[in-house]
């Protein structure tokens, strides 16, 4: 993958964000909290800690979990980003971004949580729950 980064911003602007990404891939979370928050699958690029804020006294930040932060904007209520603390890791909603290049939607995970009433048509590698809370603790993550 390039190391090319990406801008993009909040609804109103206030908040305006360069990232690298980390993958060359957009990833659907369909947990329940992640559904919650955004009303569907949150569809996020994964971009490490990569990542300069502009604006940033408009970042409020939702400490979600023992170990993620949920940041949004304080002016238009836009979400921002899924922190994960423990990797200093980043992700943000792709419909963040002005362009997003060859990136392409090719992953879905906690799809053991998703509900009947969607689905996605690309075919993807799809992770349950488990799967993707087995992966970060095999990667020396504790929760």
């Amino acid at each position: 993958m390039s190391e090319k980064e990406i801008t993009g911003h909040c609804l109103c602007g206030a908040v305006e964000i360069v990232a690298t990404p980390a993958r060359p891939h957009v990833e659907a979370c369909h947990c329940e909290m992640c559904r919650r928050w955004g009303g569907i699958a949150f569809l996020g690029v994964q971009c490490g800690s990569a990542v300069r804020f502009s604006g940033e006294e408009n970042i409020a930040r939702y400490q979600s979990s023992d170990w993620a932060e949920r940041g949004f904007c304080s002016k238009c209520g836009t979400n921002l980003f899924y922190h994960f603390v423990p990797a200093t890791n980043y992700s943000f909603p792709a419909g963040l971004f002005d362009d997003l290049g060859d990136i392409t939607f090719s992953e879905e995970i906690f799809v053991d949580e998703k509900p009947d009433y969607y689905d996605f048509a690309q075919d993807t590698v799809k992770k349950t729950g488990p799967e993707i809370i087995a992966e970060a603790k095999e990667a020396g993550f504790e929760f």
